[in-house]
């Protein structure tokens, strides 16, 4: 039997990075490109058929669309090169963007369409009907030329004067022939449109605009030597910028006088402390200067540290005694910092007050320089509205010029010129095959996709290492492997007979992972548990059991699962003696434990002990509320550096929780594709309630391959992290 053993007190390294009350507990784990990559692979063959099934009907479906042919005419607007008198010749030649948009609804007009239809022959008519013949009913006639015209659209070239006019039609000399047609009528509407010219008023207006040049130019002159004389770029330029200094100049000035008055007050309170005797911490300012919240919170952690000593050691002991040496140390550095912080204030305020007087000088400068604007504010206004008007009246009469200035050859020329003429295309553009590849292919990519992701939020399984790290929040422990071609007699003792199998190294990482994690000294008790059967819970705790009894840890594994107790099979032991059966003969706490018969505590290898559940209970909640079951349990505590303990599903009954309150750590084991991940999130904030230590998650049944492809590459980074941080 183990002798009793004294707890050890290393120190613990600290809580890794991501770990609950680490330092970094908000960094939260985000997805990346392989876990989606993960997640398609594992919904391949559900996304991909859903794809095909939706995208190939798309594209046969489009595939069989009636054949059509388009051909496009290409026409061209020419700016004039003398313009008419408006009231005598329309002028056609656009001369804006609306002026462009008023030829396209022309060119796309009903009463167009109709004089193209209009000016057709007989055997034009037949062209545009002839591919309506083979899809016509017996005894139905040919569709008429306004039904077999087709469809016509006209559109501008973006930034040119040049229009596009396109016909589709199922045959493709029919769409080249409307397609011609409509510039020949579009043509014909402009000349209809078009009239005679006179240019008598040229001369005079030229004499006009001459004169009225000079006067513009003489009066914007006197405007300009003004403005040279008073060094001005404009009145109101000057204006606005003297205002927006003034502006400026007196937030700024408000600002430093708002400065200073809180630099006066704090410095009063500093004076006012001292003279009081009161504590200087007290002044926002010196609190939050520098070092001083550090050094403050330094500060706290150290005193916290020393009363947890205290309970411990006596004053003489090395460790209070190094403990009370840095408390003096960072008492004087704070004292030093406040003095520092005292002498920023006072050196801010001497700044404050140079800066506000500065700004007062600033503010009366720009105060006169506005007086001296508004003084020129009349004279310039007059000197401005003179060039104004003579510019105006100038503009005018240049404008008139301009609009009748001609010639006689241009009084019946049409701005516009043929630059392509439609020719059959016998290339059909619709239905575009390239383009419903790609139609067909963007669809089925989201299907696809859609499908993928849609199913994976469905799914709230438990399946990765980014659900148990980023999902729920905690640590993930380790990651054991589906152990099925594993013989069921020797799963639950890999680790003690430590055979050359794929999960022996598995419980040694887990091992590791715990004993990284943990927080507390030996002795401690470790609770195991799971949110439903059959999720390994009882295979991780004897393995785990084994890995520290190898580490020659005296370790002590019990069964509380009392409704349905299994390590007594796994160890080819009875269940005739144990917690029950020692609860039945009056759970005496007399004598040692070790030897009590109605408990028959089992060694079963090395540094390992066994305690049976001694039967089953249908009801074991009362036994586990009594006092004493945490008295047994403190007392068994005494006798051996770790307990691990076997407990129900959390899930299915409340007998872990209650087993929890007297526990120190706690692992949650998750098997594959089992639990639901917002279950298990609901049980593990309500372990964490509790006042033990949640250590992580142990991820159990995954094949070789789902390690590789979702937990491997993550899972060793983690650890690579940890081994870093403790370095």
């Amino acid at each position: 039997m183990p002798s009793p053993v004294m707890p050890e007190s290393p120190p613990q390294p600290p809580a890794p990075a991501g770990a609950p009350g680490g330092p970094d507990e908000h960094a939260v784990e985000r997805r990346t490109l392989r876990d989606y990559y993960i997640i398609i692979r594992e919904r391949l063959w559900i996304a991909l058929p859903l794809a095909l099934l939706v995208a190939l009907p798309l594209g046969y479906y489009q595939m069989r669309e009636t054949p059509m042919y388009e051909s496009h005419a290409t026409m061209q607007f020419e700016r004039p090169e003398k313009i008419v008198m408006v009231d005598q010749v329309m002028d056609q030649s656009p001369r804006s963007e609306i002026d462009i948009n008023t030829y396209l609804q022309r060119l796309n007009s009903a009463s167009l369409r109709a004089k193209v239809i209009d000016s057709l022959t007989p055997d034009e008519v037949k062209t545009l009907q002839r591919p309506y013949l083979k899809d016509l009913p017996p005894g139905a006639g040919p569709p008429s030329a306004a039904a077999a015209l087709g469809s016509v659209y006209a559109e501008s070239v973006r930034g040119s004067l040049i229009i596009l006019i396109a016909a589709r039609h199922r045959d493709p000399e029919a769409a080249a022939l409307v397609a011609n047609r409509y510039y020949k009528q579009f043509v014909s509407y402009l000349i209809d449109k078009s009239g005679g010219s006179n240019d008598e008023a040229v001369a005079f207006l030229q004499r006009r605009a001459t004169e009225l040049q000079k006067e513009y130019e003489e009066k914007e002159q006197r405007l300009l030597d003004y403005k040279k004389q008073r060094n001005l770029i404009s009145l109101d330029d000057s204006l606005n910028i003297v205002t927006d200094r003034l502006k400026s100049v007196n937030a700024a000035r408000t600002a430093a006088h708002l400065d200073r008055l809180n630099l006066e007050v704090y410095s009063n309170q500093v004076q006012e402390f001292k003279k009081a005797g009161r504590d200087l911490l007290e002044i926002s300012y010196i609190a939050g200067h520098g070092t001083i919240p550090a050094l403050k919170t330094q500060l706290a952690e150290l005193a916290q540290r020393q009363d947890v000593l205290s309970q411990r050691y006596l004053e003489r002991h090395p460790q209070m005694i190094e403990i009370a040496r840095t408390l003096a140390l960072v008492r004087d550095q704070l004292n030093r910092a406040i003095d520092l912080a005292i002498a920023d204030l006072t050196a801010s305020l001497e700044k404050a007050r140079d800066s506000e007087q500065s700004l007062d000088r600033e503010y009366t400068k720009q105060e006169m320089e506005q007086l001296r604007l508004d003084d020129l504010k009349v004279e310039y206004r007059s000197l401005e509205d003179q060039a104004a008007v003579a510019k105006n009246a100038y503009s005018q009469v240049l404008d008139s010029l301009n609009k009748t200035t001609t010639s006689k050859g241009l009084d019946y020329r049409i701005p516009v010129s043929l630059l392509d003429r439609a020719v059959p295309n016998f290339a059909p553009y619709t239905p575009n095959k390239t383009r419903i590849l790609r139609t067909c292919i963007m669809v089925g990519l989201c299907v696809f996709l859609g499908v993928a992701f849609g199913l994976s939020v469905i799914d709230d399984r438990i399946k990765s290492a980014w659900d148990v790290e980023s999902y729920l929040g905690v640590n993930l422990l380790g990651i054991v492997p589906d152990l099925s071609s594993v013989k069921d007699e020797d799963k639950h003792m890999l680790a003690i007979k430590a055979k050359a199998t794929p999960g022996v190294e598995a419980f040694l990482s887990v091992y590791s992972a715990v004993k990284i994690q943990s927080k507390l000294d030996y002795p401690k008790m470790l609770l195991v548990t799971s949110t439903i059967p059959g999720e390994g819970k009882t295979l991780i705790s004897c393995n785990l059991a084994g890995c520290f009894a190898r580490h020659g840890r005296t370790t002590l594994l019990i069964d509380c699962d009392m409704r349905r107790p299994m390590l007594h099979r796994h160890f080819q032991q009875p269940n005739d003696a144990g917690i029950l059966t020692w609860a039945e003969a009056g759970a005496s706490l007399e004598g040692d434990l070790l030897v009590n018969p109605h408990l028959s505590i089992t060694k079963i290898a090395d540094n390992l002990w066994l305690l049976r559940s001694g039967g089953r209970s249908k009801s074991p909640t009362e036994f586990l509320e009594n006092p004493v079951f945490g008295q047994f349990l403190e007392q068994l505590k005494k006798r051996f550096d770790l307990i691990v303990i076997d407990s129900p599903p959390v899930g299915a009954v409340s007998d872990s929780l209650l087993i929890a309150e007297h526990t120190d750590e706690l692992i949650y084991v998750c098997r594959f594709n089992r639990a639901y991940r917002k279950h298990i999130r609901q049980f593990v904030r309500t372990l964490r309630e509790s006042k033990n230590e949640f250590l992580g998650i142990v991820l159990n049944g995954l094949s070789p391959r789902r390690i590789e492809y979702y937990t491997n590459y993550r899972y060793y980074r983690s650890y690579k992290k940890y081994y870093g941080s403790q370095s």
